[in-house]
């Protein structure tokens, strides 16, 4: 089939790579400039494992190309994804300026019959104004279309995994009146063996913001109940593993910690909330949760001033930026929220990640950045491990030790064992342990 898609930013650029990687023509459409004449010289501008090898084969092969004019796309593709940004506005909902902008080009350039689908999370009935744009500013008699929901349920650091082995696939829809196929259930064999569930728009726009919604919410209560088991001598860890084993419940996003950032579900569950409260529904559990996450910041700084008495004039070596291991999004990361807070006390902070180093740069100022883990650590007052890298997992404690001028470490992301830290005369704090 002959793809468009609009948007080519973190989920828009692996939906490109991975529709032309299963034998689709994929026509990538992005405004920004800078970014497509990257592509088009090879240069991937987001680091997601496997994603450079996948990109370079479809565009050797012919399969993907990218460019900044939506009508190439427009015109010589059956069925157009939107994968454009929709960003927090001041108050938490959704801005959806980029995707009435993308819908109205559509519009003006379309001709022939044109299924347009969102990726993008968007709120409940944006379908609705999707359609009805399409026929406001659409050329009569020259076009037709048909308008789906496909929602995404990618995570960043496995997402090519996530996309070619999906779990589920969610579509959509009112009325068909083209006969079209699902360009990834047609094409990759995985996909014939997971759910295919079809819905009205309005079911699968909330499908998204819920089930982002309900993992935050997992990750909140475990935090919560991390909380209570420092108070009473339990360990969190296990806690959560015991919970784990009821299959009503299961392991994952019972991780306590830190907390959750990103792009995904800080701005999904904030919209969630104003969407029930545009349509009258409190959604107070979820605002409990967003609060919940947010303290997660000031217990983590907490647990580092409570054993270095004064955090002004200390160094803090910060082990990891990006929100998540696999990724360089620093988006909302929880690692900036805490080097602010560190900064603003008036340490001194060095860091080191993996992959999110270039990107924090033109974010960060008066941080030393680091070659590895143990040029940070070296001279150190604390280690805060903010970011569950298996580097950060494979850390050779006696070098620790060894580098650091007080051998603390406050584990954000419990990824250390506590008896092994301490039996080697270094002091440990975890979450909840």
């Amino acid at each position: 089939m002959e793809v468009c898609v609009v948007g080519v930013g973190y989920v828009g650029l692996v939906t490109a790579a991975c529709f032309a990687h299963i034998g689709n023509t994929v026509v990538g459409v992005d405004d920004d400039r800078e970014k497509v004449q990257r592509l088009l010289q090879g240069e991937v501008p987001i680091y997601e494992p496997f994603l450079d090898q996948v990109i370079a084969q479809a565009v050797n092969e012919g399969r993907l190309t990218f460019t900044e004019k939506i009508e190439d796309g427009v015109r010589s593709c059956q069925i157009i994804f939107i994968c454009v940004g929709t960003p927090p506005l001041e108050h938490g909902e959704a801005d959806l300026s980029s995707v009435e902008t993308v819908v109205q080009r559509i519009a003006e350039v379309a001709e022939g019959h044109k299924l347009i689908v969102e990726k993008s999370t968007v709120p409940v009935q944006t379908g609705f104004w999707v359609d009805r744009t399409l026929q406001l500013y659409g050329q009569k008699g020259t076009a037709e279309y048909d308008v789906a929901s496909n929602p995404e349920f990618l995570r960043e650091g496995s997402a090519l995994e996530d996309f070619l082995h999906p779990d589920r696939i969610v579509i959509g829809v009112e009325m068909i009146r083209g006969t079209f196929s699902c360009p990834i259930h047609q094409k990759c064999p995985q996909a014939g063996n997971v759910p295919f569930l079809v819905t009205n728009m309005a079911s699968a726009e909330i499908i998204k913001h819920a089930s982002n919604s309900f993992l935050a919410t997992k990750i909140s209560f475990i935090n919560l109940i991390a909380a209570l088991c420092e108070k009473v001598g339990a360990d969190v860890s296990r806690v959560a593993e015991g919970m784990g084993l009821d299959p009503r419940i299961g392991r994952a996003f019972l991780n306590a910690g830190i907390g959750f950032g990103g792009f995904c579900l800080p701005k999904d569950l904030q919209a969630f909330v104003r969407i029930g409260e545009k349509h009258g529904c409190d959604l107070r559990l979820l605002k409990e949760v967003e609060r919940i996450n947010e303290d997660q910041i000031n217990v983590f700084v907490e647990k580092l001033r409570e054993r270095l008495w004064i955090i002004r004039g200390k160094t803090i070596a910060v082990l990891g930026l990006s929100f998540k291991p696999n990724t360089d999004d620093i988006r909302f990361s929880p690692a900036l929220e805490v080097i602010g807070k560190l900064l603003k006390e008036g340490a001194t902070v060095k860091a080191y990640d993996p992959k999110a180093m270039a990107k924090a740069q033109h974010v960060l100022a008066s941080v030393e950045f680091c070659n590895d883990p143990y040029d940070a650590l070296d001279g150190a007052d604390a280690a805060a491990i903010v970011t569950e890298w298996d580097e950060f997992k494979r850390l050779d404690p006696s070098r620790v030790k060894q580098k650091m001028r007080r051998p603390l470490i406050v584990d954000g992301r419990n990824i250390l064992d506590p008896e092994e830290m301490r039996s080697l005369g270094i002091e440990y704090c975890g979450i909840g342990r």
